[in-house]
């Protein structure tokens, strides 16, 4: 049995096909043993990286794209979400919400756990002809203090992972206005990458996990948020169980799980969102960041 260890960001709904795939033995069956740990804060997956503590990280793309050029050189293999799992929340009902009805608004965009909630929202904004500079954006703190903030009355608007968007709309704090999964298209949110210098070295590891993480995705594809409930339950005790059904059966009935292939186009797109949020001094391109060696050969029929 290879042993694989891995560095998360964080421990979320998202990542279900990973658990799932523990949970069902399939990491067993295709003779890898992997450990997960959630680090906070979530920049420890970088530490871990280079001290060697993990093998891999389990976090945005947008990471390695930001170091993408410089001497910290990180190789993206894999991901666990295909798409965007996020929600723009808003005080009332918004059934015909379009992007433009945030200009002169205030949306709160929590960062600390990383800058992607605002960079992918402020670039669905300009995709729709809206300036993002025309609305006001609060940043840097993290949800937990900015859904304390939200409720107590600041600001317009929030950006919010589908569960934390589930459990406001479930308590009546807030709605939710638009659904990045319906209308964000495509994009590898969360993304395994490892050190370049260590990827031979891990090859063989890095092919038996792909392969049952794929082999996972596929099963859920046949499953309903009702199957999973032991699972979120031992994962996630302290959230109200309806709350995570009702946010699983959001994912289960989106993209977001449907591949371990990271698509070029979508990641493109996102790189180009950093670059024009200048947040790369050059948006790499998907060669420059993902080998797809790893995926090909745990996807072969010969396996």
């Amino acid at each position: 049995m290879l042993e694989l260890s891995i560095s998360a960001t964080a421990r979320g709904l998202n990542y279900l096909p990973e658990y799932y795939a523990d949970q069902t033995g399939l990491f067993a069956d295709h003779g890898v043993h992997v450990t997960n740990t959630a680090k906070d804060p979530w920049t420890g997956v970088l530490d871990d990286l280079e001290s060697g503590a993990a093998d891999v990280a389990l976090g945005g793309l947008w990471v390695p794209g930001m170091y993408w050029g410089s001497s910290r050189e990180l190789t993206v293999f894999a991901q666990v979400n295909h798409q965007f799992p996020k929600a723009l929340v808003t005080r009332t009902p918004e059934p015909s919400f379009a992007w433009s009805d945030l200009t002169g608004r205030t949306v709160l965009a929590p960062g600390i756990g990383g800058s992607a909630p605002y960079a992918f929202t402020a670039g669905l904004v300009r995709e729709s002809g809206t300036d993002p500079a025309s609305i006001t954006w609060l940043r840097d703190l993290s949800t937990p203090m900015y859904v304390e903030m939200f409720e107590a009355g600041l600001g317009d608007a929030i950006v919010l992972d589908i569960t934390t968007a589930q459990l406001m709309q479930d308590k009546g704090t807030g709605f939710i206005a638009i659904e990045y999964t319906e209308a964000g298209g495509l994009g590898p949110n969360s993304v395994y990458y490892c050190r370049t210098d260590r990827v031979d070295e891990l090859r063989e590891r890095l092919v038996r996990f792909t392969g049952a993480l794929a082999q996972s995705m596929d099963r859920m594809q046949s499953v309903t948020a009702g199957d999973l409930e032991g699972i979120m339950a031992q994962y996630w005790p302290q959230l109200p169980m309806p709350t995570l059904l009702a946010s699983c059966t959001r994912m289960l009935n989106s993209r977001t799980w449907d591949t371990v292939r990271i698509d070029a186009d979508a990641t493109d797109r996102w790189m180009g969102i950093l670059e024009d949020e200048k947040m790369v001094r050059k948006a790499p391109s998907f060669g420059d960041l993902v080998d797809t060696s790893i995926v090909d050969a745990a996807l072969a029929p010969t396996r």
